[in-house]
């Protein structure tokens, strides 16, 4: 998974989606080094903490999909990137790999369909990839 925040105590928000991660959907078995980044795909002042994260899940992609919306929510997400317009979020969480499943839904397509257009997606990933 990807984890972005740019809105208030980015790594704070990040450290406790993390958590909830662990909690909610399994355990965090490794996590990438917090990165500092541009936004991509907007304009704002506000720039971005990154980390990418594995965790080990008996829930199917559609229940962790629904796991990370719950934890978005949690840590005040009111709204969802929609038609490539993006703005400021206090976290956002991506699913970008689900072993080597291949799902491609409406509002659930993995492999995550941009991850290789996002240096600040792959950068982290590559930490955490086996």
């Amino acid at each position: 998974m990807s984890l972005g925040a740019n809105l208030g105590d980015r790594e704070s928000n990040i450290k406790l989606a993390i958590q909830q991660i662990s909690e909610l959907i399994g355990p965090v078995v490794r996590q990438s080094a917090l990165l500092e980044t541009a936004p991509w795909g907007f304009s704002s002042a506000n720039t971005f903490i990154n980390a990418a994260v594995c965790s080990q899940t008996s829930l199917s992609p559609r229940e962790v999909l629904n796991a990370t919306q719950d934890i978005e929510r949690t840590l005040g997400r009111t709204q969802k990137s929609t038609d490539g317009q993006y703005h400021d979020r206090p976290i956002d969480i991506d699913i970008l790999l689900y072993d080597d499943l291949q799902v491609n839904e409406p509002d659930l397509v993995i492999p995550h369909p941009h991850m290789n257009e996002r240096q600040f997606v792959l950068q982290p990933l590559s930490e955490i990839i086996e």
